[in-house]
């Protein structure tokens, strides 16, 4: 199972946390992989970035994930790891 923690600390949440937050619920619910996927907010895990919101999957943090580039980043690390 992939744990995705999307950072909704101040920093993040001015970025557009709120918003991909409900991206990933609505990626995860069409793609069919409840059971592999569980995601939950986490508050502030100083990786704060000028650009876009701070987001762990698993052991790996990835910052500055927008709702510009939240498609191709949900494909390459969310979507590849949860089919397999």
């Amino acid at each position: 199972m992939l744990i995705v923690k999307i950072c909704i600390g101040s920093s993040c949440y001015l970025k557009g946390a709120q918003d991909l937050v409900e991206m990933f619920q609505n990626a995860v619910r069409e793609n069919n992989i409840e059971g592999k996927v569980e995601l939950s907010g986490s508050f502030c895990t100083g990786r704060c970035n000028r650009n876009g919101v701070t987001v762990q999957v698993n052991d790996t943090t990835y910052t500055g994930i927008t709702k510009e580039n939240f498609n191709d980043f949900f494909k390459d690390y969310i979507l590849r790891y949860a089919i397999q």
